[in-house]
């Protein structure tokens, strides 16, 4: 299995409530959640998609949303800003996330048989830092970031990482495919800017007039968990 094939395996959660939401914080309109994915690296290791200052983090956290006049990712792909993605870091702890919990145990089960599981009564508050760390953010006009990485993604990546424990992580990389394949290094490598500029909300480029409202995070509904 080469690189390519490997960024494309993903952990999903799909289900997501037609509550969730984003808007303002300069996005172009509101849109509604499609989904949630994670990409990894091994044992902990660097495993984020995004770097800051350099920096790769041990895993990175997408939610994404489409605008709401779309039924589909793909007409949503068509349009330059049609896709709103929030991504968020993870970093190390000593201690475990219990707010992770009911994730994690879904993936030990599914570790060596990769399937779906419901996750009930999980909201996406749990997935995220509390709303008062969601005020510092990055923003670029970008790319999907797994092949055809359409040029149709408004990226917004928090500061604030959320903390898992070493063993919390290493359960993300135990996971084996369908032919038994370690699922390790599922991201893809940073790539070069190529002239975009990068925002930053509490940076001296003011990037925010209103502020963020993150609607998704409030939500509560059964969860699809697939593999």
């Amino acid at each position: 299995m080469d690189a390519l094939d490997m960024y494309l395996i993903l952990v999903q959660v799909l289900g997501l409530p037609s509550s969730a939401r984003v808007q303002g914080g300069k996005l172009a309109a509101p849109y509604k959640a499609s989904s949630i994915h994670f990409h990894w690296g091994k044992d902990g290791g660097p495993g984020s998609e995004h770097t800051i200052d350099g920096e790769q983090f041990a895993m990175e956290m997408h939610i994404v949303h489409i605008k709401e006049e779309y039924e589909t990712l793909s007409q949503a792909l068509a349009d330059g800003s049609g896709v709103a993605v929030l991504g968020f870091f993870f970093q190390e702890s000593p201690t475990s996330n219990k707010q992770y919990d009911p994730i994690i145990s879904a993936l030990e089960e599914l570790k060596n048989a990769p399937s779906n599981s419901t996750l009930s009564g999980v909201t996406l508050g749990r997935l995220v830092p509390p709303e008062k760390n969601l005020t510092r953010y990055y923003r670029y006009q970008g790319s999907l970031t797994t092949p055809d990485c359409d040029q149709a993604v408004v990226w917004t990546l928090f500061e604030t990482p959320i903390l898992l424990s070493r063993k919390q992580l290493s359960v993300f990389s135990g996971l084996r495919s369908d032919i038994g394949t370690s699922l390790v290094n599922t991201y893809r490598p940073v790539q070069p800017l190529n002239g975009r500029q990068v925002y930053y909300s509490g940076g001296n480029l003011v990037l925010v007039s209103t502020a963020l409202l993150i609607s998704s995070v409030l939500a509560s509904s059964g969860l699809s968990l697939h593999t």
